[in-house]
């Protein structure tokens, strides 16, 4: 079985990351690695720039503070996979046919969709970072710039389990969250098969995820 793989950090204990592309651009690559490896109090603005292969003028520049640098990375990827579930949600949101199924669909497949491009995967690493380390700020900003679409998808599910009082609803609904960013990160136990496309190994995550998360929301 494949596990995914990543750069290892260089000698010096900082990541390599593509000479190509913009400056800021490759100050958030870097940034990305090194939050992901070491969290975010882990990585020091020294390694982030030699990493980067640029000084500390810059990170200042493109972002005024480690502080805004961290939520430019998460603006990067959240922004982009938020107006996809949205626009999923949108086609199917308060139609009388409407299952659990089709709403999982809108908020599973879009995330994994960005956890198989690029270092999307690595990028859930830094999200588990994120609420592991109990960052009160962070979190703020993620509840301030991300909360409403979480708050539609929560009243569309409520919408199609009736049943349900809020309290046992957000603990059903934080739970799929949660196996959803463990099957995004890449640490489970089922792996990608050599002999089986990434396209299909996404389509089997996909497929598990959603039959799960609909047995466990409705159960009685």
């Amino acid at each position: 079985m494949l596990k995914r793989s990543f750069e290892l950090p260089s000698a010096d204990g900082c990541p390599p990351v593509n000479s190509s592309g913009s400056t800021k651009e490759r100050i958030l690559g870097a940034a990305e690695v090194l939050f992901a490896q070491r969290g975010f109090d882990g990585a020091s603005l020294r390694q982030l720039t030699a990493a980067a292969g640029v000084n500390l003028a810059a990170v200042n520049y493109h972002f005024g503070s480690k502080e805004k640098l961290v939520e430019e990375v998460f603006r990067r990827r959240l922004d982009a996979l938020n107006a996809s579930r949205l626009k999923a949600l949108a086609k199917v949101s308060g139609a009388a046919g409407t299952t659990l199924e089709d709403v999982l669909e809108a908020y599973i497949r879009p995330a994994l969709e960005l956890s198989h491009d690029d270092n999307g995967s690595l990028f859930m690493r830094v999200l588990a970072r994120a609420f592991a380390e109990h960052d009160d700020t962070l979190r703020q900003f993620l509840s301030e710039n991300y909360g409403h679409v979480m708050r539609q998808f929560t009243a569309e599910f409520a919408r199609l389990l009736p049943q349900l009082d809020k309290p046992e609803l957000y603990w059903r609904i934080d739970l799929v969250t949660g196996a959803l960013t463990h099957a995004m990160s890449g640490f489970g136990m089922i792996q990608r098969k050599s002999e089986v496309s990434e396209q299909v190994h996404r389509e089997q995550i996909a497929q598990h995820l959603i039959r799960f998360a609909v047995a466990g929301l409705s159960h009685p």
